[in-house]
Order: C-alpha cells, then structure tokens, then sequence
C-alpha cells in the first residue's frame, strides 16, 4: 500500500472509530473500528510460498475488496451467516468482531494441486461427489499441516466462551460446503468452473459460528470454461518460475476479470413469479403468510380473487394474461371445500400448479377435492403455507441461482439449529 494511501486511511478514520491496529498479516490489516466491528484493510500485495515469494500490484487492494464484497454480499443474501457487514472504501470493509478458529477449510470439487502430491495416482481432474473437504491447521512454520477431526476436538480451541467440539465441525464441515456449492452455482453462470476454494471461521461476541476473513482471488482455483490452461486465480503467479513485470501485469489483469464478474454475480435476482389465487377474500391472511414465506426465498408474489366455480371465465383470463407476460409462474390455489380452483388451473395451464387449501375444522374432508384429480390433470398438494412456498421455490430452483441457493441455506441453517439444540439439550442432562 503507498504511503499516500496510508496517510489517506488514517486522514478518514482519525479521531472516528478506528483505534488500534489489531492484526497485520502479508496481505491485510485488522483494525479496531467498533465494539463489535473491525476494518478489514487490503494490501496492495500478493504472496506465495508462506510469504517466501511477494510482489506489489497496483490497485490489488481495492480489486481483492471488490471481490471478498461481492461474495460474502451473495451469500449473506442467500442466508449464510457469515461476518461481512458492508464494504467501507475501496480497498476496506466492516466485518463482525471474531475470534478466528485457526483452522483452513478446504473444499475440491476437482483433484489437482497439492492433492495429487499427496495423494500419487489420482488423476488429475478426478471429480469428487460429494465434495472432498479437507482441514489444515494454521501454522506457516509448519507449512500449514493437515488435521483430522480428532486433533480438531484434542486442541480444545475455545474462542469467545465456545470450545470447538464434534458439534462446531460438524456445522463448519456443512458450512463449507454449502459456501462452495453456493459459489460453484454463481460461477456456472459465468460459465467457469470453481474447482476448490478455502474458507475460515470466526466465533462471535454471541458465540456464532461465521463464515469470516476473506474470500477473493486468493482464495480458489476458476477455470474457465473448465479449461485449466484458461485459470484466472493466483495459481498463476505460484507457477511463475521468475516473476516479471508483465506477468504481474496479467495477473492484476486476472483479478479485475474475476472482480467484475463477482459484481455480475451479486446482482442477479430471481425473476420466478409465484400467482397466489384465492377462492374467497376471507383466505387473504392465510394467502398473505404465502407471500411472506416466499418473499424469504427471493420470489416474488402476487395475491388474486377468483372462483372456479363463481367466476370460472375470470379464472381463465387470469391464466392468458400470466402467459402472455412470458414470465415464468408457478401457481399456489387457496381454496376450501371443493377446490374447483387448482384443478381448473392445472387444466387449462402448462405452468406448475400447487393448492394450499386453508385450514379448516373439515380439512381431512375437504382435502379430497384437491388430491383427487381427473385424469389427464397433475398439481400438487400442501397443507401449510411454508411448504407452498417452498415447493414453488423447488420448481424455479432447477434454473434460478439465487432462489437455489437460498434453499440450500435454508437447509444449512436448519441442519444448524438442530445441532445447536441437540448439544443444549445434552448439556442440561
């Protein structure tokens, strides 16, 4: 980092909320922002070989931002709980007050790299399903030496009051992969591959388990189009035998390709529309708990009034000018009693069809209208509002990103609920 730019930091924070310098590693400082808040302030610097080799870019500090804030913005989207709050300046951004687990977490979906130096054999591009995760205690002196769970466990890391045990890797260990298979969905959009990447974990004030430091250029292997000889990542300046000034040249050039396409993948946004029809305006508020369980999984919703049986020619007209939209729609029917409504929409409609109908004390009797179908007819069936919204979000999962990945955190986090609630309860016998 220049010294203009240093000057500039400390011009901007002075007497504001940075205090102290916390941490400084080869590509980054840590400042004290707030109680519960540090500045994360890149270097201009790249690194390799544990710090054996370094060089400085120009601009690599604010490209590196750029990317870790655009990642950790999909994933906080998503529903993943990570540390980032928002970016600061350029080359900064605020993150949650953690203290770090010292340990490296490492998903490949492709064998290559270090894995095929310890593991002689495997061939190279050895797809792994389900994904290999590996873990890699912090040490550079040591070169950063592989751990299993149980030298995990025997550390007794305790950090912010929590003592990593079976529970905690077990949530980092889903964690991880969940973040990996998130991003490998973004990149596909890019059409690039994301062949393994590494994440850390921090504990909060609360004793959180997070999703922290930075995740950049630095931080996987992308090859386009699936191609290695195309890789943009900082692979490229480790395979440099000498490192001269235009290859430090295409190497910033790479991070500033992987930079604007981070910002292409931070904004895309679901366009799946979820038609909300109800028989009866008395079903509004039990329709309306739809909207909201869909709102949360990044649909978008409409509310409608219209009978089957009252109004069948509305119900039609309803149906032609959703299709003349070109939009792609996925119809939740609320209707009690008989539901004339989800079968007269699933008749006369390509688009996916799922009644919901409204809790009632003739529920296990009205039901039958909407599992008994004519033949030549297909729609689904659901009783509680969430399930609705949830299965229209499986259907526009099969090509949206976003919506896909708010459902795979959704299963994080209720994976991380439950084994929260397992060890308290273990914890009171």
């Amino acid at each position: 980092m220049s010294l203009i730019r240093i000057l500039a930091f400390f011009t901007l924070h002075a007497g504001k909320t940075c205090k102290k310098m916390i941490n400084e590693g080869k590509t980054k400082q840590i400042w004290d922002y707030s109680e519960d808040e540090v500045l994360i302030l890149s270097k201009d610097s790249i690194t390799a070989f544990n710090g054996v080799r370094g060089h400085s870019i120009e601009d690599k500090a604010v490209i590196s931002t750029k990317t870790t804030s655009n990642i950790f913005t999909i994933l906080n989207t998503a529903g993943v709980k990570t540390a980032f709050v928002r970016q600061n300046e350029p080359n900064s951004f605020i993150a949650k007050k953690c203290e770090m687990v010292p340990i490296e977490w490492v998903a490949r979906r492709l064998a290559t790299g270090s894995f095929l130096k310890r593991f002689p054999g495997v061939e190279e591009g050895t797809k792994f399903y389900p994904l290999k995760l590996e873990t890699f205690y912090k040490d550079d002196a040591n070169d950063d030496p592989q751990w299993s769970d149980e030298q995990m466990i025997s550390a007794k890391f305790t950090l912010n009051g929590l003592q990593i045990d079976r529970s905690e890797i077990d949530i980092m260990r889903r964690t991880t992969q969940t973040v990996f298979e998130i991003l490998e969905k973004y990149w596909a959009t890019q059409d690039c591959v994301l062949v393994d990447m590494k994440i850390e974990f921090g504990i909060s004030s609360k004793g959180d388990i997070l999703v922290a430091d930075v995740i950049d250029n630095d931080s996987w292997r992308l090859w386009p189009s699936g191609d290695k000889r195309l890789m943009k990542d900082k692979q490229v300046y480790r395979n440099l035998k000498e490192v001269t000034q235009s290859d430090l040249i295409v190497i910033k050039d790479n991070f500033q390709w992987v930079a604007d396409r981070t910002e292409i993948m931070k904004d895309i946004r679901s366009t799946a529309l979820v038609v909300i029809l109800m028989g009866s305006k008395s079903d509004k508020e039990y329709c309306q708990k739809i909207s909201n369980y869909c709102d949360s999984l990044g649909l978008n919703s409409v509310l409608r009034i219209s009978s089957a049986h009252k109004s069948t020619e509305d119900v039609l007209n309803i149906i032609a000018y959703y299709e003349a939209t070109n939009s792609q729609v996925v119809y939740i029917a609320v209707a009690g009693r008989s539901n004339g409504l989800g079968l007269v929409l699933a008749a006369n409609t390509i688009f996916p069809v799922i009644n919901c109908p409204p809790s009632s004390d003739n529920l296990s009797r009205d039901i039958w209208s909407s599992l008994s179908l004519p033949s030549g007819i297909g729609c689904t069936t659901v009783i509680y509002p969430e399930a609705a919204a949830i299965s229209a979000a499986h259907v526009f999962s099969l090509n949206d990103t976003s919506v896909w990945s708010k459902l795979k955190a959704k299963q994080l986090n209720n994976f991380i609920t439950l084994k929260n609630d397992d060890k308290q309860l273990n914890l009171k016998q």
